[in-house]
């Protein structure tokens, strides 16, 4: 059969076309792409200005989450005109996608790009983090209920050194604690201090915490994952999909819920602290942009003693 020919829409005076709307990409809850996209479409006026000025990495699964995807980081040649891009020089020089307004990310959402993933940098300063990032993840059997304990460890820990913490779900198993910053620094700094805290926690809470990558020293604990401060690494952005069974969401979060989870049965904690597309727009709706302080707060690092 020949394909089916676009569907055509305006998106804030773009005119895009649009592909296999009735393409299932997550087989199990039989969520197709023309609900990724209007998903997309939706939580834009929450997402964008948290894309905007990075420049972006896609995951995508033109088959669905059943099937392999592909991480892809130079810009499609055939992308519309008017999406921009910012060329990144590490070993190599790659033209990434810059998605600055809603239309740049209904075109990703049709390129089947589930996974939006940026930079601690954004333009014109891309070696300029701004902010640090904790990566939560749960070795089995410890689940969510570790990461929200840790979560709540951490974030007291960094209140003493005077910083302020946001907190979002991964959308996978785990949690991201974010510290903005906003001001001057570098990828040294950010990358020494989460080093350095994760270290610590380790320390304190060998049982139940490690610093370490290899998965040998990770069953049982959270691996609070720091490398993820270096200019050539990425996080999965608030608002974006992740490529999971059904369509989850990297959700931002509110440490009144974190408290929460961490109040009620350990078992409960994950389904407590994940929201699919549905759940994650009728939370913006009602409260706005729960991790709009890494956008917003300016902060710097303590000197490390």
């Amino acid at each position: 059969m020949p394909p089916a020919p676009a569907t055509r829409v305006e998106i804030a005076g773009r005119e895009l076309g649009l592909s296999n709307l009735d393409k299932v990409l997550y087989p199990r809850s039989q969520t197709t792409k023309a609900e990724v996209i209007d998903y997309y479409a939706r939580v834009g006026k929450w997402m964008l200005p948290h894309l905007r000025g990075r420049p972006v990495t896609l995951r995508r699964f033109p088959d669905g989450v059943g099937a392999e995807g592909f991480f892809e980081k130079k810009c499609p040649k055939h992308r519309p005109q008017w999406v921009q891009t910012k060329t990144v020089r590490t070993s190599k020089i790659v033209d990434h996608c810059l998605l600055e307004e809603p239309a740049a990310l209904v075109w990703t959402a049709n390129l089947a790009a589930l996974e939006l993933h940026v930079p601690m940098g954004r333009v014109p300063d891309i070696a300029c983090p701004t902010g640090v990032v904790f990566d939560l993840d749960p070795g089995a059997p410890a689940g969510m209920e570790a990461c929200v304990e840790v979560a709540l460890v951490l974030r007291d820990l960094l209140a003493n050194a005077g910083l302020r913490a946001v907190v979002k779900g991964s959308g996978s198993k785990g949690l991201h604690l974010g510290v903005p910053l906003n001001t001057a620094t570098n990828f040294d700094a950010t990358r020494d201090f989460a080093a350095a805290v994760a270290r610590l926690l380790t320390t304190h809470m060998p049982d139940r915490v490690t610093d370490v990558m290899s998965k040998a020293q990770r069953p049982g604990k959270v691996f609070i994952d720091w490398s993820q401060n270096t200019f050539t690494k990425t996080t999965v952005c608030a608002y974006s999909l992740r490529a999971t069974e059904v369509p989850h969401v990297s959700a931002p979060l509110t440490w009144a819920e974190v408290e929460a989870a961490a109040a009620g049965p350990a078992t409960e904690a994950a389904q407590a602290l994940t929201f699919g597309p549905a759940e994650v727009l009728a939370r913006c709706e009602a409260d706005g942009d729960a991790f709009a302080g890494w956008l917003e707060w300016e902060q710097s690092l303590p000197e490390l003693a």
